[in-house]
């Protein structure tokens, strides 16, 4: 579907996706739920069917393992599911930031709905940030996102914002993300969930101290080619004509992205560097990578292939400085 403006808001600057309704900073969770498109629950019922009768009208039966969950606004489908399944409710999703702005400083700053109510999600300001060479700033947020559909388990992230281009990275070290998830067949416990992002989220030194290594790796122009084919084309990819005029578009846009078309390829933590090229991947799925909207580029930079695409980026950058 084309994206929906209404179901989507953002407090400060502009998001780097461009969508929502803007807000005045230090709003209450109730203005952000309503602007955001999140003020609605989530209904259940059985699944039921018809059962035919030669001649007369069938008579109506319902399938007990399965329910069928839909908007409590709208009457919307959303999705057909086991009984068993947990679900979490929009305003749960903003809920889970009260007392982290209340008591930590987080601050709320994009929340929002994604196809017609099948996920959300909202991120927030934690207060860190860290500034590599030439003042390029990184901070780092919060994103707790969840589906209705089985698409996506409840899941925290730690993540960064590089200010200059907006570009998102999860954070990850060792090769893992530091996601905490939640499947829905085991119910969310915020407060559980919160514990385990304490360490995650205390990762963010260990994390920039990487990132920072990576601004101070100089690169060769054989490697930066390299390093832009391991992410961008994979192997079992190559015998499909699509795909590989499709990785060479990508290959001379990331390119041009690092050689110094990319929103803050000049500064001197980027230019030429391992982060410079980390940064180019990272740009080029949030801003250029072909979608058919930019909620679809949201939904694929944060849940689905940008973000494996993402990952590989930066597992492929830390190799360069192990």
């Amino acid at each position: 579907m084309a994206h929906n403006v209404q179901t989507m808001a953002y407090a400060g600057e502009a998001p780097w996706h461009n969508l929502g309704n803007q807000l005045p900073a230090k709003q209450s969770l109730d203005v952000w739920a309503e602007k955001a498109g999140m003020n609605w629950t989530i209904c259940e019922t059985p699944v039921r069917y018809m059962a035919e009768q030669a001649g007369a009208l069938g008579s109506i039966m319902s399938y007990e393992d399965q329910k069928v969950l839909y908007r409590s606004d709208s009457k919307a489908p959303l999705s057909v599911v086991s009984e068993r399944y947990q679900v979490v409710q929009p305003k749960e999703v903003l809920e889970f930031y009260r007392d982290l702005s209340e008591v930590s400083g987080f601050e709320l700053e994009t929340a929002g709905v994604l196809k017609e109510g099948k996920k959300f999600w909202a991120l927030a300001k934690t207060g860190k940030e860290t500034a590599l060479k030439g003042g390029d700033l990184v901070k780092g947020y919060l994103l707790l996102a969840t589906s209705c559909d089985g698409t996506l388990a409840t899941t925290a992230t730690p993540t960064t914002v590089r200010v200059v281009c907006n570009n998102t990275l999860a954070v990850a070290l060792n090769g893992a993300t530091s996601a905490i998830k939640v499947p829905h067949s085991t119910a969310f416990d915020a407060q559980a969930v919160k514990r385990q992002l304490g360490v995650a989220v205390s990762q963010w030194d260990s994390f920039m101290y990487r990132m920072k290594t990576l601004s101070e790796r100089k690169v060769k122009t054989h490697e930066s080619m390299n390093y832009f084919l391991k992410v961008l084309c994979q192997p079992d990819l190559q015998t499909d004509a699509n795909a590989r005029l499709t990785n060479e578009r990508a290959l001379k846009k990331v390119q041009a992205l690092f050689d110094g078309n990319g929103r803050g390829a000049e500064l001197s933590a980027a230019s030429g560097t391992a982060w410079g090229m980390l940064c180019a991947i990272t740009e080029y799925v949030d801003h250029e990578r072909r979608a058919r909207s930019a909620e679809y580029r949201l939904d694929s930079a944060w849940f689905g292939q940008g973000a494996v695409v993402k990952q590989r980026a930066l597992d492929q950058a830390l190799q360069l400085v192990s």
